[in-house]
This record gives C-alpha cells, sequence and structure tokens, in this order.
C-alpha cells in the first residue's frame, strides 16, 4: 500500500476508527487524543498507553499503509508541527469546562473548525467536486435528502443553488422525498447528506432517485460508508469534534464549506443564466428592504 501523505495521518485515522475494532480502535483512539504524545512515544511505550503489544501497533500502521511505526511517528509530528505553528491545536482535544471564560471556549471552537476545514480541504477531491457541478449545471431537476441537522445544510444549498435558477427542491419529509425520488429521470441529480453515512432515510431516498436513473451524489466524511457506496460521485469532509458540539454537529461547518464551493462551481458553469437570475431575484425583494435615509 501506498505511503498516505504525511499531512493526512490523523484525517486517515480519524476516518478509519469507525472500521477498526477492539485493539487496533484502542491504538486509534490513543493517537486521536494525545497525538503530540504518540508522535514522541516509543512503539512499547505506546502499546502500553493503549492497553495493547507492539505487534497491534504495527498492524495499526500497516492498516494506515505505512511500512513500520518509525514512519508513523514522523508523519504524526510532522502533522502537529504544523498545527502548532499556524495555531490549530489551541486547546484541540481539551473538554470544556462549565466554568471555562467564553474567550477560551471561543478559541477552542475556532481552532477546532479551521482544523476541521484544513483536513476537509485536504481530504476532498476537485475532480468530484468538478463531477458534481458539471452533472448539477445541466440536470433539469435536483433533489437534496437530509434528516437532522444534515437537512438544514442541504436547505441551504437549496437557498444558494435556487437564487442562480436551478431547479432544486430539499426534503426532509421521507414520504414527499421518496415521492419526488420516484420521480427522477437520467439527467437528474439526487445529493443525499449524512455525517456518518448509515442515516436510513437518506440511504432510502439515494437509492430510489439512483434506480431512475439519476446522478447520485453523496456528502459524508466517511468514504466507506453506506451512502458513499451507493453514490455514483461522494464528496468527503472531515470533522474535528468538541465538548456538546460532537462529530455530527461539528460537521456543519465543513459541509457548508464544500457545498459552498460546489455551489460557485455551479455558478461559474453557468456564468450567464446565474447573472441574470441574480439580478432578477435581487430586483425582486429589492423593494422590501428598509429605506436608507438620502
Amino acid at each position: 500500500m501506498d505511503h498516505p501523505p504525511a499531512d493526512g495521518v490523523l484525517v486517515r485515522v480519524r476516518t478509519l476508527l469507525p472500521e477498526f475494532t477492539g485493539a487496533l480502535q484502542r491504538v486509534a483512539e490513543q493517537v486521536l487524543t494525545d497525538p503530540a504524545a504518540a508522535s514522541r512515544a516509543t512503539i512499547v511505550e505506546l502499546a502500553e498507553r493503549s492497553g495493547t503489544s507492539p505487534a497491534t501497533v504495527t498492524r495499526f500502521c500497516r492498516a494506515l499503509g505505512f511500512d513500520g511505526y518509525a514512519d508513523l511517528r514522523l508523519g504524526i509530528a510532522a502533522e502537529t508541527g504544523r498545527a502548532r505553528s499556524a495555531g490549530w491545536t489551541v486547546d484541540i482535544g481539551r473538554e470544556i469546562q462549565p466554568n471555562d471564560p467564553l474567550e477560551r471556549v471561543l478559541g477552542q471552537i475556532m481552532a477546532s473548525d479551521t482544523r476541521a476545514m484544513h483536513d476537509t480541504a485536504s481530504l476532498l477531491d476537485l475532480g468530484e467536486v468538478e463531477r458534481a457541478a458539471v452533472a448539477i449545471a445541466a440536470a433539469p431537476r435536483v433533489n437534496i435528502f437530509g434528516a437532522s441537522g444534515s437537512a438544514l445544510v442541504g436547505e441551504e444549498m437549496q437557498f444558494s443553488l435556487h437564487r442562480i435558477g436551478i431547479p432544486v427542491w430539499a426534503w426532509t419529509d421521507v414520504h414527499n422525498g421518496l415521492a419526488s425520488a420516484a420521480l427522477s429521470r437520467p439527467g437528474d441529480v439526487a445529493l443525499g447528506i449524512s455525517h456518518t453515512g448509515e442515516t436510513g432515510e437518506t440511504i432510502e431516498l439515494l437509492a430510489e432517485a439512483s434506480s431512475r436513473g439519476a446522478t447520485t451524489i453523496a456528502l459524508t466524511s466517511f468514504p466507506r460508508s453506506p451512502l458513499a457506496e451507493l453514490a455514483d460521485i461522494v464528496l468527503i469532509t472531515a470533522t474535528q469534534a468538541t465538548t456538546f458540539r460532537p462529530d455530527a454537529l461539528s460537521a456543519r461547518h465543513p459541509q457548508l464549506v464544500v457545498l459552498d464551493l460546489l455551489y460557485v462551481a455551479v455558478a461559474q458553469r453557468t456564468h450567464e443564466r446565474s447573472h441574470a437570475a441574480f439580478q432578477r431575484t435581487a430586483q425582486a425583494v429589492h423593494g422590501h428592504k428598509a429605506a436608507k435615509d438620502a
């Protein structure tokens, strides 16, 4: 297996974490809990801290694509070093306490979100974004599916695409969504949003649209999830959880960034139509804005 890029080691560990079981999962959790310590530890020390054995740590390294532990340590050290230089690691991984001042809470949230954005940028396949943009720009109909927090993200995307004249609907009700998916035709696009990629309703909706010939797009944090396996195009995000904001909640900002990129890419490919739509929609709502003093 090829070596993963040094700046994506921790992202890869987080992505593969749900697939690890038993001892391998304990090693992964130990690395994610304190990456800096892992980069300094010997193989025996990491094994002891994770309650495993050196042989397990070696298997963990190979599962990530490294030949041995030395390569893993170098990769983690390089990544944490860059993060410290950029100020991304401030309070990352630290639990927010009830009496923490808001200044410190803000710093932790900003650091976590900044790290998640950079991790997302390293994971994102721009070729897949290009394919998705081309499909949406030419689609007679675009359906967006998501549940709970993913539904809110989907509605943001629907709002953006609607303003540039894309025929798009965001569905949160399963029955209505299934009815719309069942009417899909070749050339239509269905976008399913799920952090875990395991939300049953979203998988069902995307599968129905796919069975009718629609091009399917998945936005998820797990490239080997059921939703990703189902989709024609997969867009990957990364997360960095904080106290009171577990992965599903902290996924929103990276998801919005990826969808913003996709929206702009669609607008670029429909420039004249998008520009005209912006002018008409802006003029239509102009009379409802508060009058300014002369």
